[in-house]
């Protein structure tokens, strides 16, 4: 990507939005387009189409999604396959329309079957039952994939796919009704320290394995995969992630340790815990000339201290 290239981040408001940017600033991009969600609602296909034809962009991030955790899906899986298929139809065809050179669509590890042999390879995808708890945004997710792929094949388009595992870091959701589960342990966990609180009740069992990922080094990969590969070297979508990954019971005691919070863990089993691993094999990606750097439990203190910074401007 030339460093004055016009460059759409769709989503540029949301923790990968916000961490591209960064990293696009980082490295010299000067033609930065950005539209909040009241400036532009990328479910609406007229107004979508209107945004493409004024401003024509070179380069797409397609960041923009509706997302949250197992008790948001729950209880509104029509809003996120609604709204989530309609953003990757909106701009996917947009982008073909108006002749963007190269998009890359950010997708999800939840993409993948409830079951899948661990760690898990792209080969995976709809080999299995998906998590029902989130399935909805799940399949909205795997029709933005399969749509990129059908565009290049079909009008030779250059859109890449990627396949990120969980995302954590500075300008993470920490609203507990919406949030992920690093996030909302960061939160509860300062919340039960500075209450004074002799336990902290953490929702599951604490047995399923997570791996997390720190969302600048997310933003690198994309960056990094923009500027040096083409859809047809990638040979489908690419996994995003760390490779290695920590119970959610280990990461409640990491994330308690980094917090100062003195009291003791529980774990109500009456909630469910979703998948009961999800580790992404990262050989893909890793061949391709790119691996992750940052380490969980710095990752983790760099979160809280935004976090606990962020709390002083409310």
């Amino acid at each position: 990507m030339d460093k004055s290239a016009k460059i759409y981040v769709a989503g540029h408001n949301g923790l990968v939005g916000k961490a591209l940017c960064r990293k696009l600033e980082a490295d010299g991009f000067t033609q930065l387009i950005k539209a909040s969600r009241s400036e532009l609602d990328l479910c609406n296909q007229q107004a979508t189409h209107d945004f493409f034809e004024a401003q024509k962009p070179d380069y797409v991030f397609l960041a923009a999604a509706r997302v949250g955790g197992i008790h948001i899906n729950r209880i509104e899986p029509a809003d996120f396959i609604y709204d989530n298929l309609a953003i990757s139809m909106n701009v996917i065809e947009c982008s073909r329309r108006f002749g963007v050179k190269k998009l890359l669509y950010l997708g999800s590890s939840c993409i993948y079957p409830k079951f899948a042999s661990q760690p898990i390879h792209e080969d995976a995808l709809l080999s299995g039952e998906l998590e029902s708890s989130n399935h909805c945004y799940a399949l909205a997710k795997i029709a933005g994939l399969k749509m990129c792929a059908a565009y290049n094949r079909q009008h030779g388009t250059n859109f890449l796919t990627v396949m990120p595992t969980n995302l954590y870091g500075p300008e993470d959701n920490f609203n507990l009704e919406t949030s992920h589960v690093l996030p909302a342990l960061l939160r509860k966990c300062h919340e039960a320290k500075a209450a004074g609180e002799s336990e902290l009740v953490i929702w599951g069992s604490g047995k399923p394995y997570r791996e997390f990922l720190h969302v600048d080094d997310l933003a690198d990969a994309c960056v990094y995969l923009m500027n040096t590969k083409d859809a047809a070297e990638l040979e489908g979508h690419v996994n995003i992630g760390m490779g290695q990954d920590i119970s959610i019971r280990e990461l409640a005691e990491l994330i308690q340790s980094v917090v100062g919070f003195k009291g003791s863990l529980s774990f109500d089993t009456s909630m469910p815990d979703g998948t009961p691993r999800k580790l992404l094999n990262v050989d893909k990606m890793n061949a391709l000339g790119w691996r992750a750097t940052r380490d969980l439990k710095a990752g983790i203190a760099d979160t809280y201290a935004w976090y606990v910074e962020s709390l002083k401007t409310r």
